[in-house]
C-alpha cells in the first residue's frame, strides 16, 4: 500500500512538472516527461511493484543471488587456472598436432609442369620491347621515386 502511494505521488509530481514545462511552450520536452512520469502508476497498476518489493524483502531471495554470484566466481576462478595452467591449451594442441598423420600430398600446392613436359624458351624472333632487360633490383622503381622526391 505505501509502496502505491509513493509511486502515485512521484507520477503526480512528474505530470506537474510537464505541465510546467508544456507552460512554458517546450512541448516536446513536455511529452516526454510525462512518458516518463506515468511509468509507475503503470508498474503499480500492472502488480509489477508489488513482485519487486516480495523480492526485495525476502532474506531467501538474496541468499540465491548469493549463491548465483559464488557459483559465477567460482566459474570464473577455474577457467583462469585452467588457462594459467595450460591444461587444455597449447601443449595439449601441440601434442595433438604432433600425432597427426603428414597430408597426402604436402607438395600439392606447389606449381608443376606435369608429367613429360619441360619448360619451353620463349621465342627469340618477336617479343615486346623491353621484355628481355631484367631488372637489375626489384626495388629500383622505388628508388627512383624516393630520390626523385630527395627522400
Amino acid at each position: 500500500m505505501l509502496t502505491s502511494t509513493v509511486c502515485a505521488a512521484v507520477s503526480a509530481a512528474g505530470l506537474g512538472i510537464a505541465a510546467l514545462t508544456a507552460y512554458r511552450k517546450r512541448f516536446l520536452a513536455a511529452t516526454r516527461i510525462a512518458a516518463f512520469a506515468l511509468i509507475p502508476v503503470g508498474l503499480v497498476m500492472t502488480g509489477v511493484i508489488d513482485w519487486v518489493t516480495s523480492i526485495v524483502l525476502k532474506p531467501t531471495v538474496w541468499a540465491g543471488f548469493g549463491v548465483l554470484a559464488l557459483s559465477a566466481v567460482l566459474f570464473t576462478i577455474s577457467r583462469f587456472v585452467e588457462r594459467r595452467r595450460g591444461i587444455g591449451g597449447r601443449k595439449e594442441r601441440k601434442a595433438a598436432a604432433a600425432s597427426r598423420p603428414e597430408a597426402v600430398a604436402p607438395a600439392a600446392s606447389a606449381p608443376s609442369l606435369g608429367a613429360g613436359r619441360a619448360a619451353q624458351p620463349a621465342p627469340k624472333g618477336k617479343q615486346a620491347p623491353g621484355r628481355d632487360l631484367a631488372p637489375k633490383d626489384d626495388f629500383s622503381d622505388i628508388e627512383a621515386i624516393l630520390k626523385k622526391h630527395g627522400i
